[in-house]
């Protein structure tokens, strides 16, 4: 409809026919929009709550009552914006559930109607205008309003004690009251527009009972006894009359045909009603003046900086600018009102009833004057004192360092937490910065099941830069573990900022294996933040959902591409590392270029319809952008992950997401390559890895690609790659990718490790990249993986080996077999992820990785679930995502699997024995004879690598 409507014009009901005649011509269109339609009572219920709601134009959106902002509106926000909105609104109702203020009786919706910020009426004015307060604070003496002359010689503060000191008040009874709401009218009450403005606030008191009117005249032109008829007679009657009285009068004046009378010559004592005394009215009338009027055209103009016959309206000292009478209603006066009376007059109120001292008309006047004040003050956070009742063995206390001044820091903690590990760090660091007396509230847990501490912790924060005694800087800040018992297996571990990539550099032992009673002298372990990272989200703007599979490059003007990543369908999430300086972000050459282009971003640091995005990483903060992106005209119906799009997809300089070394461009011509991806972390895995990796190679003659996960591997293994890699002809690429933040977290190295092998799988490869096997570090392989790739999966996704079930005396280990798994599987297999293929290009098509991330997000916050987080996801998916069971040869595993099997087994896998809990590397040589000659044939490789280094040759070799 609105494709029908000219720029400027507005849609009619004559064009809303049209279209529906159109779109729709067996329907009778007079009759759905005639008054006998059988909806019509629901139309005009509709239009009588829009009208009374004062929602202001349309279109409207309300979120539980709320109103969409302009910026909410936009309709390529709002699908993001909702989301944000439900997630806010339930974090509310599960508070409320938890507190008992919401049960399964009562209705959500008048839950939400009962809280104290709902109000009946929208007034953007009342509600979302920027607050303006009158400051009435004075020690000057008191002028009357009529001596002009001596008031325009006050500052503003002093004027506007004044006035209030002055102002006349009509309230509803003539009753002597403490009145917790002041409001003033302001306007020129000779022009039509004032006296609606008042009109309407008139009606008002009728009803109102803690509310008191007060009005001031700001005239649009210069005043004369003509033009100010109205305006001296309000004055008079307010200087003379009694309330009630007053506020009939009131109402008989402002209406348009009194005010017509009066300028047509008719005199004002005409208007005048039984009750009023007359002779009092009648000789203020004729004696006031313009020195009164004149007063308050100064005041709203040099204090309230009003424009002349501008209107406003003041409650409590707050001032509402309103440019049309039509901007406030009877109802929005209530609605001010109740906002000033629930807010904070009735406490103020409250608390002046107990001073005696005062009267009702200074008690009222009190209550307006400290609403303002109060109100104008900044909200700052609440103050509490804290009481605690048990001090005797839970309490530390540290005396400040220094005599003088001192900051009184009170932190309560749980000891035994992770939390506690930083806050005490946190403490030191502030302690040397200021001078603070400490006390600390030891608040543990009466009862734990478990230790709940599993870690050594140091928070490396210094308080200032750090120098040498030569006047240079330090070699940086450190952790330093001192103390630490010798016995227990340790791991070193650094949890870093979300948008920092640090990877160590130089380590004196295996950083995942720390046994202190081996170790002779110390351990050390250099970090270095290695990237900073670049993330954001990218959405369609066409459909509203993240364009998957598709491609960006970051680099400069010099090297357009230098990193590239795909986009996630979660959230349409990508990440990208970078480090400080100017970048730009563009589409990837190839398919991502030829069906998109970019029609909007956000947080970025170039303008937000700029085709090539400039991002500036000038700070270690986190960068967040969001980009819009849309199909080309012609590229409508383009499928991004096609198979036309994998045979043209662009060049591949650097991984998709990070990659450690060089990486040659993909040629657009598919190359027959064994794609193996695996993961270790640790001196023995990286010695199991780097046999695997041998014995992959001693299997086939198709050549062989490997993908290793960089975040976790040593920096001697990330040494000695390339140099295995020329010595044994293969290519690999060492991958990086940064856990999102959106994502639960994981906390123990080895199940971040698991997460890695199944949560990222459609980020992590190239569009090229057809299939993936994924091999376990601790795995030998028999047989020629070529024959796996080529496997037909049959349609699924990926291909996983079942867990054997020959080896009958471990059968009370199969936790598969019972419980949760048996009933779950059904006559379904529990497959094992030692050894599995991925048909990338099925698996993005479907989605697989949205919905194992999504699984995953629900399952992981439940620490009992997902014990074999790798193994227990992919299974409990297994109706969401197919697994195709490979034939039990391809994975052979001594655990569970009999003896006889091994024969025909194509790979072996050294799967722990919870029976024997036989060590690997004993388990390698015993069940696999060909692992003592790679195992021989690798370490003879590093000593000849460690020997020519010595003598200051190498291996020679390019970077890939």
């Amino acid at each position: 409809m609105y494709n029908k409507v000219n720029e400027g014009e507005p849609l009619s009901v004559d064009i809303i026919k049209s279209v529906l005649k159109y779109q729709l011509p067996r329907v009778d269109v007079e009759h759905v929009l005639g008054l006998k339609f059988e909806n019509h009572d629901k139309m005009k219920a509709g239009c009588t709550f829009y009208k009374k709601s004062g929602l202001g134009g349309l279109p409207q959106v309300l979120f539980n009552g709320v109103p969409f902002t302009n910026e909410e509106m936009d309709i390529e926000e709002m699908e993001t914006v909702i989301l944000q909105k439900i997630i806010d609104a339930t974090s509310v109702f599960q508070r409320a559930v938890f507190m008992g203020q919401l049960t399964d009786r009562m209705d959500a919706v008048d839950f939400f109607m009962d809280q104290p910020n709902v109000v009946f009426r929208i007034n953007p004015t009342i509600l979302t205008s920027e607050k303006t307060y009158v400051n009435f604070i004075s020690t000057s003496a008191i002028y009357p309003l009529e001596e002009f002359h001596t008031f325009s010689y006050l500052d503003s503060q002093d004027k506007s004690a004044v006035i209030a000191e002055n102002m006349k008040y009509l309230s509803k009874e003539d009753e002597d009251v403490i009145y917790a709401v002041t409001i003033w009218i302001i306007a020129d009450f000779d022009k039509p527009a004032g006296r609606q403005l008042l009109a309407k606030a008139l009606k008002h008191m009728k009803t109102s009972s803690i509310t008191r009117l007060g009005i001031l005249n700001n005239p649009t032109t210069k005043m004369s006894e003509e033009n100010t008829i109205i305006s001296r007679a309000l004055w008079a009657a307010l200087l003379t009359q009694k309330s009630n009285t007053m506020l009939k009068f009131f109402t008989k004046l402002v209406k348009e045909e009194t005010a017509k009378a009066l300028s047509n010559g008719d005199k004002i004592k005409k208007f005048l009603i039984y009750e009023m005394d007359i002779d009092a009215f009648e000789k203020k009338y004729n004696t006031i003046g313009l020195g009164i009027l004149q007063t308050q055209e100064l005041f709203c103009r040099d204090v309230l900086k009003l424009l002349p016959g501008q209107m406003a309206v003041v409650s409590n000292g707050q001032l509402l600018n309103s440019n049309d009478s039509d901007e406030f209603s009877e109802d929005d006066f209530l609605l001010l009102e109740k906002i000033t009376y629930s807010t904070s007059a009735e406490k103020i109120k409250n608390l002046v009833k107990k001073m005696s001292a005062l009267s009702k008309r200074a008690a009222s006047d009190l209550v307006m004057k400290v609403d303002s004040l109060l109100s104008s003050m900044p909200k700052g956070e609440l103050r509490q004192d804290v009481t605690l009742i048990k001090q005797k063995n839970s309490l530390l206390r540290i005396e400040p360092q220094e005599d003088g001044p001192f900051f009184d820091v009170m932190a309560i903690v749980d000891p035994l937490s992770r939390e506690a590990q930083k806050m005490s760090h946190f403490l030191i660091v502030i302690g040397r910065l200021i001078n603070m007396k400490l006390t600390m509230f030891m608040n543990c847990k009466s009862k734990l099941s478990e230790m709940p501490l599993k870690s050594f912790y140091r928070l490396v924060l210094e308080p200032e830069v750090a120098f040498l005694r030569n006047n240079s800087l330090s070699m940086g800040p450190s952790a330093k573990f001192l103390d630490m018992p010798e016995s227990p297996l340790f791991t070193l571990n650094m949890i870093t900022p979300e948008s920092w990539l640090v990877e160590v550099v130089q380590s004196s032992c295996d950083l995942d294996n720390i046994h202190l009673q081996d170790i002779d002298g110390i351990v050390t372990a250099n970090y270095e933040l290695e990237y900073l990272l670049l993330e954001g989200h990218c959405f369609d703007v066409t459909t509203g959902q993240p364009p998957r599979g598709l491609q960006f490059t970051l680099g400069t003007n010099n090297e357009p591409v230098m990193v590239d990543t795909i986009v996630m369908a979660n959230l349409g999430y990508l990440q990208l590392k970078a480090n400080p300086g100017a970048w730009t972000l563009r589409l990837r050459k190839g398919r991502s270029e030829d069906i998109y282009h970019v029609y909007l971003h956000a947080g970025t640091d170039s303008p937000s319809d700029q085709e090539e995005i400039v991002v500036v990483l000038n700070n270690f903060n986190s960068k967040i952008i969001k980009v819009h992106v849309q199909k080309k005209t012609d590229q409508i119906h383009a499928d991004l992950l096609s198979n036309e799009s994998e045979e043209k997809s662009g060049l591949w300089n650097s991984f998709i997401s990070f990659t450690g070394v060089g990486n040659a461009e993909e040629k657009e011509k598919k190359q027959d390559v064994l794609n193996i991806f695996s993961v270790a972390s640790g001196h023995l895995y990286e010695r199991f890895l780097r046999i695997m990796m041998l014995s992959v190679l001693r299997n086939t003659k198709t050549p062989v690609k490997f993908w290793f996960l960089k975040n976790y591997l040593s920096p001697k293994f990330k040494e000695i790659i390339p140099l295995m890699a020329e010595k044994y002809g293969f290519q690999y690429e060492l991958v990086q990718y940064k856990w999102p933040r959106w994502l639960h977290q994981q906390s123990e190295k080895q199940r971040i490790i698991w997460g890695y092998k199944i949560l990222f799988l459609d980020v992590l490869f190239p569009l090229a990249v057809d299939k993936i096997i994924f091999v376990d570090a601790d795995q030998i392989v028999r047989a020629d993986l070529k024959e796996l790739r080529d496997f037909d999966l049959g349609g699924a996704p990926y291909g996983y080996t079942p867990f054997c079930d020959s080896r009958k005396e471990m059968d009370g280990y199969r936790f598969w077999k019972s419980g949760y798994w048996a009933t779950h599987l059904g006559n379904r297999k529990y497959h094992i992820s030692a050894l599995y293929v991925v048909d990338l290009k099925k698996f993005r098509k479907i989605a697989a990785g949205d919905r194992l991330r999504g699984q995953y997000q629900a399952l992981s916050q439940d620490p009992n679930s997902l014990s074999n987080l790798d193994q227990d996801l992919p299974n409990n998916m297994i109706y969401q995502v197919t697994i195709k069971s490979l034939p039990q040869e391809w994975l052979w595993c001594e655990t569970w699997c009999d003896d006889k099997s091994k024969e025909k087994a194509k790979t072996i896998d050294l799967c722990n024995n919870p029976k024997t809990k036989e060590p690997k590397l004993e388990a390698a040589a015993r069940i696999v004879p060909e692992w003592i000659d790679y195992d021989s044939e690798i370490r003879q490789l590093l000593k000849h690598i460690e020997a020519q280094r010595r003598n200051g040759t190498g291996l020679k070799h390019d970077e890939l």
